[in-house]
């Protein structure tokens, strides 16, 4: 009986609810040089879908609090309740203890007032909870750094390439996998290497040009521990991906006009692996 449970189909988030699901798959097909079409070109991380792949099992489903809808973990951020009653962030999903999952926007958190209380006291089991101004802030910030910390470790791991000369060698000769721009990165240069990677997809005449990030130069070299990063691609198409979910989330939460603060501290990917660490070992990069 729990095995037919877990393989019902289930409810999707719907396009209606989050109108920019278009635009998450499309920014995921144009990083990977894939064709799209409306929820084609993402990775369909729905427990419907999850199960149909046999994947269910390696995929934990969770449901978000305020939609109720079901989908992979991944795709959800975690709320956990502090000793003290404090409702707080925890995207790693490593706190002890019972814990809420909610799939909305940083604006649609905002906007849901007393159904946030209501639904967290009867995910938490209490009405004894305090719920930080903030709380859109802080999972925000929580997010940017998952993904700086991703990124530290991709580099740390040999999966990012920085550096004009070559970053276009990588990117003509097919093996670039991402193309990342800092939000500072003059156009000429981007569009150079844009161009250079659709030469190496043979995808000329395309808009594949890479995803421009919401952070500054400043930024990106800190977390990828160098100076001046303003454009970096990764060449591992796993590393690829991993970095792809953690943006995914982060831009998703933040929605389609962000203005992010950025996090002035070095990532600490960049030193969360021992140097004799293998790069094929999976679980050196599980968690972030």
């Amino acid at each position: 009986m729990r095995k037919l449970l877990r393989q019902r189909p289930q409810i999707r988030r719907t396009q209606l609810r989050n109108p920019d699901n278009d635009t998450r798959a499309v920014r995921r097909a144009k990083q990977f040089g894939t064709p799209f079409s409306p929820r084609e070109g993402a990775p369909d991380l729905s427990a419907d879908a999850l199960a149909k792949n046999g994947e269910l099992a390696k995929e934990p489903i969770r449901k978000c609090i305020l939609t109720g809808d079901k989908e992979a973990r991944d795709h959800l951020v975690r709320l956990a309740l502090s000793p003290d009653g404090d409702v707080l962030p925890d995207v790693r999903a490593k706190a002890p203890g019972r814990g809420a999952w909610i799939g909305v926007t940083q604006a649609e958190l905002a906007a849901s007032g007393k159904k946030l209380r209501g639904a967290l006291s009867r995910a938490f089991k209490t009405s004894d909870l305090r719920i930080p101004d903030d709380l859109g802030a802080l999972i925000e910030a929580q997010l940017q750094r998952a993904l700086l910390d991703r990124l530290g470790l991709e580099s740390k791991a040999g999966h990012i390439v920085i550096g004009g000369e070559r970053l276009e060698k990588a990117a003509r000769s097919g093996k670039l996998r991402m193309l990342l721009h800092a939000s500072d990165a003059g156009a000429d240069g981007a569009g150079k290497l844009a161009q250079a990677w659709r030469v190496g997809n043979d995808q000329e005449g395309s808009d594949l040009k890479g995803l421009t990030l919401p952070l500054p130069r400043t930024i990106l070299s800190l977390a990828l521990g160098r100076e001046n990063v303003v454009h970096a691609g990764l060449t591992d198409s796993k590393a690829a991906r991993r970095v792809s979910d953690a943006l995914d989330r982060w831009l998703h939460f933040i929605g389609p006009e962000p203005t992010p603060v950025p996090c002035e501290k070095r990532s600490q990917g960049a030193s969360a692996l021992p140097p004799e660490a293998s790069h094929d070992d999976e679980r050196q990069t599980e968690g972030l």
